[in-house]
């Protein structure tokens, strides 16, 4: 839900792309428009998820909205430049994302009863899914138009990582908050390595990634074979970290969330 709240962030990001900004924050072009309808749709999602949080009054509302407030004051460092080649590659990667995550809490807060809240997310992440099939074809037509700078473009991004909208996140109390958000995420099931490889491979098999040849450079081949070659290489890790904490039998350590009036929730930090 704060992810959801930082829109004012979200919708400042394409328009820092060129050829799609819109510059009076009223065009009437096609992309200006489709920017301002992504945005009032964007806008639903944390409106119905902040309205459910007050009325369950299972959290500490203040705190929640001082974390809204910072974030989107810190801003996001999305690690792209102004091109729309990097730039739409990240929301297609972000918005198949957002609907793993979404998808991922209806089911386990309908395991646990809480059918509303399930059918809230399950809305959230059908809306999330369209939005990810518009942005997927977007870059699918740059892959077939201008192949080499796509491939590059995606090679770009995937070195840097697909960074979370969140990352900056602070409540103002708890320096690491991000981190051990992560870290429940990952423990939870609501957001994993997994998904991130798995959303990855995804994309490879959208765009075609690995059946590009003709028409690339040598920096784009070699941007097609380190993305093809990365989710291996995310899988390899996984397996690494598993195997040390069943070594280091770690403990999880009790972390209090302010959101939750301090509740201390145990989590396996890295």
């Amino acid at each position: 839900m704060i992810t959801e709240e930082a829109l004012p962030t979200y919708q400042s990001v394409p328009n820092r792309f060129e050829g799609v900004r819109d510059l009076t924050g009223a065009d009437g072009t096609a992309w200006a428009r489709w920017i301002r309808g992504w945005s009032a749709e964007e806008n639903r999602h944390g409106d119905v998820l902040s309205r459910y949080l007050f009325l369950s009054g299972r959290v500490d509302m203040r705190q929640v909205d001082r974390t809204v407030h910072r974030l989107i004051a810190a801003g996001m460092a999305m690690n792209a430049a102004r091109s729309p080649y990097h730039g739409f590659i990240y929301v297609a990667f972000q918005e198949r994302a957002t609907a793993v995550s979404h998808g991922n809490t209806a089911r386990h807060v309908g395991a646990h009863g809480d059918d509303a809240l399930a059918r809230v997310c399950g809305a959230i992440m059908a809306d999330e899914k369209r939005h990810e099939a518009a942005y997927t074809r977007i870059v699918g037509k740059l892959f077939e138009a201008d192949p080499d700078a796509a491939v590059r473009a995606l090679g770009y991004m995937m070195r840097r990582r697909i960074t979370m909208p969140a990352a900056l996140m602070t409540d103002g109390r708890d320096g690491d908050l991000y981190a051990h958000y992560a870290a429940a995420a990952q423990q939870t099931g609501v957001y994993t390595t997994s998904d991130y490889r798995a959303i990855l491979e995804h994309m490879i098999r959208q765009w075609g990634v690995e059946e590009l040849a003709a028409g690339l450079s040598g920096e784009g081949r070699r941007a097609r074979d380190y993305v093809c070659g990365l989710p291996q290489k995310i899988r390899r890790m996984e397996e690494k970290a598993h195997d040390r904490a069943a070594q280091a039998r770690k403990k999880p350590t009790p972390i209090p969330f302010s959101w939750i009036f301090d509740r201390p929730v145990s989590v396996l930090l890295p």
